[in-house]
């Protein structure tokens, strides 16, 4: 300890450490939900394992860090050192992890809630461990410097952690992701840990020794091999604030749009009368049976291929449409790769919501595609916001969405007919005519209205001959009614409960 008191601004460099260690610990717990999102997406169930994996891990750091500070000052923080090494290293390491382990936890788990879990403690808990270590040691050194003063300069550790966390959390969701990527990001904290692995060497045996060499070495080696994982093939065509986008290339001038782990939507270069998903075909069709004039005026939630929209320019020149898609990356790679030409629509960067409550337009058709997975954004579902799109119809308008749920269960769709039905006089809900089989997963358009449609089954390409039919009306109020289903409203919204379990 003697040795380490005669160091000058030694409580200096112990707190700023302490902000560092904090502050790239944060930023790696951020960065988690981006580099999980391509395998599992972006859900309450995500960031709910990430948190606890991310504490788990800091938790025992902490304890195990205690006892390193038990022992002489120049040892633990040598010991510490060795830890910091162990942090670039696991973090150097995190999407190495995620492709080596993603194909065998997403085909064992039948959800992926369990897959989320695999993926979260196999790739951040070692390095949320390993940055657990070095607060109770430093803490306990910067106190020992000064004994009298043990108290105040407990407290100024805390508060170190806390504005590192802050700093942090910050830098890593408005700066690095935004401007350098979740693999950069990660390169740039293995740098950090290694950088204060040397330090903490440095602090506790000098600068001449054949150990120090060693650990500079370590730490040189782990930025190297964070550099050479930059050159694995990269797994978004375009990493944004939002989305994981990836452009798949079909087959016979066919590409799909992947939006973190969901195929969102394809398109045909020389085909832009077909959509192929089932669910933007339905949606098409029905919509264009509801307008009666052709310069009809609509408005979608959501842009991802931009499908409908295109379709619709080529058929109907007069129509005034307005797409709501809160990321332009998303624009840029439907105008780059699939085709769409933005100048006849009218196209906003926001979230629908809150352009749907800024607007004093109606429309004669609005489109929800907010269902994709266990992701569904929950304020696009509730009472609230359908008394809202209520508001933005005319007066024969209608607002249709795409639902996803089981066979066997009924529930989630029967929670939208019961909100819908709350708002709108007439909810009618299509699926496909068959017979489905037991637990398939089923996808519906709800249709919701002022008047009953005057039709009920619609014939359509996807681009495989396919019929849709709506349910009979009593049956749908019976739906609305089934145990567990749920009035959704903004304070009150189990949707990730209800499709957490069951979607893969």
């Amino acid at each position: 300890m003697e040795h380490l008191k005669k160091l000058s601004h030694l409580s200096v460099i112990l707190i700023t450490a302490q902000v560092l260690v904090s502050a790239a610990s944060m930023v790696v717990e951020v960065v988690a939900g981006r580099v999980i999102a391509p395998y599992v997406g972006m859900s309450l169930y995500t960031w709910t394992s990430i948190i606890a994996v991310v504490l788990a891990g800091f938790s025992l750091g902490h304890w195990i860090g205690g006892h390193v500070a038990a022992k002489s000052s120049q040892r633990a923080l040598a010991e510490t050192a060795i830890w910091m090494l162990g942090a670039a290293l696991s973090s150097a390491l995190i999407i190495w992890i995620l492709r080596a382990v993603s194909g065998y936890a997403l085909a064992t788990f039948d959800g992926q809630v369990g897959a989320i879990l695999v993926l979260s403690m196999a790739a951040f808990f070692v390095p949320s461990l390993c940055a657990g270590i070095p607060a109770p040691v430093l803490t306990q050194i910067i106190m020992d410097i000064n004994p009298e003063k043990a108290a105040h300069r407990l407290g100024i550790m805390y508060a170190a952690g806390a504005i590192g966390a802050i700093v942090g959390t910050l830098a890593s969701g408005f700066i690095f992701i935004a401007w350098l990527g979740s693999s950069l990001t990660l390169a740039l904290i293995v740098c950090v840990y290694s950088v204060l692995a040397v330090m903490f060497w440095v602090i506790a045996y000098g600068w001449r020794t054949k150990s120090t060499l060693a650990v500079i070495g370590g730490g040189v080696a782990t930025i190297l091999l964070a550099g050479g994982l930059q050159a694995m093939p990269a797994v978004c065509t375009d990493e944004t604030d939002y989305f994981c986008i990836r452009v798949v290339d079909i087959s016979d001038g066919r590409r799909g749009m992947v939006l973190d782990h969901l195929v969102h939507g394809i398109a045909a270069q020389n085909d832009p009368m077909t959509m192929y998903t089932d669910h933007a075909a339905a949606l098409d069709h029905i919509a264009l049976k509801l307008v009666s004039d052709s310069a009809f005026s609509a408005f979608f939630i959501g842009g991802g291929t931009y499908s409908i929209p295109r379709k619709w320019q080529s058929l109907f020149p007069k129509a005034q449409v307005t797409i709501a898609e809160i990321d332009p990356s998303v624009t840029k790679a439907a105008q780059d790769h699939f085709w769409y030409d933005p100048s006849q629509d009218h196209i906003v960067h926001q979230d629908a919501r809150r352009y749907l409550g800024a607007t004093a337009r109606t429309y004669d058709v609005i489109i929800g595609d907010a269902f994709t997975d266990i992701a569904v954004p929950e304020h696009l579902i509730t009472r609230e916001f359908f008394e809202l799109v209520q508001s933005k119809l005319s007066p024969n308008g209608h607002y249709l969405m795409n639902v996803i749920d089981y066979s066997d269960s009924m529930l989630v769709i029967g929670s939208v007919a019961k909100t819908l039905a709350a708002v709108f006089p007439n909810v009618e809900i299509w699926t496909q005519a068959k017979r489905p089989e037991p637990g398939e997963r089923l996808v519906f358009i709800v249709v919701a209205g002022a008047q009953p449609l005057d039709f009920d089954t619609i014939t359509f390409n996807s681009p495989d001959l396919m019929q849709f039919s709506a349910f009979d009306p009593l049956f749908t109020q019976q739906l609305a009614m089934i145990d567990g289903a749920v009035l959704f409203e903004d304070d009150y919204t189990p949707i990730n409960r209800m499709l957490g379990g069951r979607f893969d």
